[in-house]
């Protein structure tokens, strides 16, 4: 006590990862992070077509997998010295990659250098401290991991792209979503509305099991983030001539925006068939 006077020993108030986000993702002055397709899943005529992104379903690597959506999201510039970079400090950056609960800040900022480490280690990144700081710039590499240096999608060029909306942050659904909806939601937002996906394809098509396509697909219809709806077709040889399928549509706002008239001309056709009702998981 000075003068009478009682000392006040409240801690400082600490700015948490939602409100680091939130800040970054303002500052970068869009709505939606814009990653080509070639991250999920490389064309047609590739021998292989799983992509990046099955290394990180593969390896079980959801942290991963979420700092490197939000590096996308929050590079929105490009400078002549350093391409399409971010520099934070390492503080700023374990707040944004959700390591600092429940751990002090030097292993908060060692999770940090651990996960930018295994994304430059799939090339798709780079990242180095620069001098005489304790930041860390972290620059992006084009999506396909060819070490080739990133461009804006869809700036002057036709490369095919898909839009992760910024709700995804803004609601905290980044951190509910395992790795297989994740993964799934990446997939299905590459996909026309109301697109078929027969999970027994996907070891082939994109690098992981038919059981993590449809556990993913069963916790995204759980969150409201995408609804299966169930068509017959005709199947002439089988014994009833008919077939069932799962028709998938992403819903707002995590469907991509230039395919919104063309989703609901196809759910208003599908209505008026007949042809296909909605079911859960």
């Amino acid at each position: 006590m000075v003068c009478g006077v009682k000392q006040q020993t409240s801690q400082k108030p600490v700015a948490s990862p939602a409100e680091t986000r939130e800040a970054l993702l303002e500052r970068a002055a869009r709505d939606f992070a814009p990653i080509r397709r070639a991250f999920v899943q490389k064309k047609r005529d590739e021998a292989d077509r799983s992509s990046r992104l099955a290394e990180f379903v593969t390896n079980g690597d959801v942290r991963g997998l979420r700092a490197y959506l939000f590096i996308v999201a929050v590079t929105s510039a490009e400078t002549a010295e350093s391409g399409w970079s971010t520099t934070l400090p390492g503080g700023v950056w374990a707040r944004a990659f959700g390591t600092t609960e429940n751990a002090t800040p030097a292993s908060a900022r060692t999770a940090v250098t651990k996960v930018l480490k295994r994304l430059e280690e799939r090339r798709l990144i780079t990242y180095e401290r620069p001098k005489g700081t304790w930041d860390i710039q972290v620059t992006l590499l084009r999506e396909d991991g060819s070490l080739d240096p990133y461009t804006r999608p869809g700036n002057q060029n036709s490369d095919a792209y898909l839009k992760i909306p910024f709700e995804l942050w803004r609601t905290g659904l980044i951190d509910k979503l395992s790795l297989p909806a994740l993964a799934m939601l990446l997939t299905a937002s590459c996909e026309p509305a109301f697109f078929e996906l027969p999970t027994e394809r996907m070891k082939e098509w994109y690098g992981w099991s038919p059981d993590t396509a449809e556990r993913g697909f069963r916790e995204l219809a759980k969150e409201g983030v995408l609804q299966v709806h169930k068509a017959y077709i005709t199947a002439p040889l089988s014994p009833t001539g008919t077939a069932e399928v799962n028709r998938y549509v992403l819903l707002d706002p995590f469907i991509a925006r230039p395919a919104r008239k063309k989703a609901a001309s196809t759910e208003n056709a599908i209505e008026a068939s007949g042809g296909a009702e909605a079911i859960g998981l």
